[in-house]
């Protein structure tokens, strides 16, 4: 990495302006903007003040390195969780510092290393364990303004995680502002900081509308892996993701119906007559179980809104005249529950 760009890097850290910096150093501005455009470089008589001015030693204002490779920081990270099994902490800490000295801006590097010296740190009982815990969250606050979403997450969770550690709840919710509001980890969390500072029902509602969610996320994603399969035409992994499905509805107590109805697609494609009939005739059955999970005790401080009899009415209808569709359903023409199930269909329809 070219001086340049060590010195705007360092600047912007330091929260300072190029005029700033201008003042202090007894140069113009326009030539701290040619230094960080690479257009020139700082006389070598002022490379001991810009580096007292950053705080950084001069070794890190001439690091000319690029940054390293994935490969490079995944085998150092793996040398310094393999010497902390024989090196002193503090020798490998010093060690570390001065590797991040060498590669200012490699925020990859920045957060394993910290990741793997903090989970040591905690670990081995050290008589000083909390005088590393600045700089490793130093370490970690670098990563913040990372383009790299995956680093810039990890990161503050290790901060936010640092400060409920010690209670500091104020601070532990600002680091939430840096996971997107979809992020389900940035809802964990929060429900996190609800439990700890008393705010039970919110902690509740917050897990609750996790867990509802996330089974959603994770039965359509069951869904479309069966979709995958059955277009592979594997029937056997077809029926292994409906088990599973079924019994996904049924741990989270979602109703009868939905264990039921998962396997309809299935037993259509494979035009299984028995199977067809069975899972229809459990639909119709279990229509009102529908929304069975609005009066389960997982969601009972999500305030779930159970609809009104008529919807069962009504999707007991649609189901009757879809089961009439001769294009997906034309197998099950001799079925004699089919022709029953044709005939309540056309009851209802002079009903309407």
């Amino acid at each position: 990495m070219m001086i340049g760009k060590v010195i705007r890097t360092h600047r912007k850290e330091s929260g300072l302006t190029q005029k700033e910096v201008a003042r202090r150093l007894g140069v113009t501005t326009p030539a701290v903007n040619k230094w960080e455009n690479g257009n020139t470089q700082p006389d070598i008589a002022l490379l001991a003040p810009i580096a007292r001015l950053f705080g950084i030693s001069t070794d890190t204002l001439l690091s000319f390195h690029d940054d390293l490779t994935d490969e490079e920081i995944a085998h150092y990270i793996r040398e310094i969780d393999n010497a902390l099994n024989e090196t002193p902490y503090k020798d490998m800490f010093v060690a570390v510092q001065k590797k991040l000295n060498e590669y200012p801006n490699c925020k990859q590097l920045a957060w394993q290393a910290a990741v793997v010296l903090d989970a040591r740190r905690m670990a081995l009982d050290l008589p000083d364990k909390d005088e590393y815990e600045d700089t490793i969250n130093e370490w970690y606050s670098h990563c913040l303004n990372q383009d790299d979403e995956k680093i810039r997450n990890a990161a503050a969770e290790s901060l936010f995680y640092a400060h409920l550690r010690k209670k500091q709840y104020s601070k532990a919710q600002d680091y939430l502002s840096y996971l997107s509001n979809e992020n389900p980890e940035r809802q964990r969390l929060q429900a996190l900081i609800y439990s700890e500072t008393g705010k039970k029902h919110e902690a509740y509602q917050a897990y609750e509308q996790l867990m509802f969610s996330g089974y959603q996320r994770l039965q359509a994603v069951l869904n479309d892996l069966r979709i995958l399969y059955m277009a592979d035409d594997d029937h056997a992994m077809a029926h292994k993701l409906v088990e599973l499905e079924a019994a996904l509805a049924a741990a989270f107590e979602m109703g009868i119906y939905h264990e039921v109805s998962v396997g309809l697609e299935t037993a259509t494609w494979e035009q299984n007559v028995a199977q067809t009939e069975q899972i229809a005739k459990a639909m119709l059955e279990n229509i009102e179980t529908i929304q069975a999970f609005t009066q389960s005790s997982l969601y009972q401080h999500m305030a779930l809104k159970a609809v009104d009899g008529a919807f069962a009415t009504r999707l007991r209808d649609d189901l009757l005249h879809a089961f009439k569709d001769e294009e997906a359903y034309g197998y099950m023409k001799d079925s004699e529950l089919w022709k029953s199930l044709g005939a309540q269909g056309a009851t209802l329809s002079s009903l309407r």
